[in-house]
């Protein structure tokens, strides 16, 4: 088996495993975000958020990018992640109290939709003719 090595030394075949289980984990986490959001937002008293295909592709979308964008993409996912559950773990639990968490559903929100844009910011500008492709 003649297996291509990088300039690292290490086979081109585990790199590429690790980065496709580490993109599908980015998709993962990315919709989770996303039902964590809507949850959130039923909380807060606000419709139901319609997908963009900007939101829903953004996984596939940063994965071209690559690059630094990817590794910020990465780190800003696993941050808002970190703000979501226990803010949502702390809504359910105000909200199982009987208590109006309306008020902190909407601040949650608001800092969710935010750090989501700066995220979805990373994706460069596809223009007229969709994203860049290359052979």
């Amino acid at each position: 088996m003649n297996a291509m090595q990088s300039p690292s030394g290490q086979t081109a075949e585990p790199q590429r495993l690790r980065s496709s289980v580490a993109s599908s984990q980015m998709s993962v986490q990315w919709a989770a975000l996303q039902d964590a959001a809507a949850a959130v937002a039923a909380i807060a008293g606000l419709a139901a958020e319609k997908t963009s295909p900007h939101i829903r592709n953004f996984p596939a979308l940063i994965r071209d990018a690559g690059g630094w964008r990817l590794e910020l993409a990465e780190r800003g996912i696993a941050d808002l992640s970190a703000m979501m559950q226990p803010g949502l773990t702390a809504l359910l639990a105000v909200n199982a109290r009987g208590q109006n968490a309306t008020a902190p559903a909407l601040t949650l929100w608001r800092e969710f939709h935010a750090t989501r844009q700066a995220i979805l910011a990373l994706v460069p500008e596809s223009g007229n003719l969709g994203p860049r492709r290359s052979a």
